[in-house]
């Protein structure tokens, strides 16, 4: 992945979850956050 490719796709994101915030508040976030922390303890292999 390139410098300029990973900078695109940061402020994609970013700029999607502002636009969630904005137009639908902050409880999609908050939930995609949890989801996001519960893949991660079931990926956790190194343990």
């Amino acid at each position: 992945m390139t410098n300029s490719l990973a900078a695109f796709l940061t402020l994609l994101i970013g700029l999607l979850v502002c636009v969630d915030v904005i137009f639908f508040g902050s409880a999609n976030v908050v939930f995609l956050g949890r989801k996001m922390l519960e893949l991660l303890e079931w990926l956790a292999v190194w343990r």
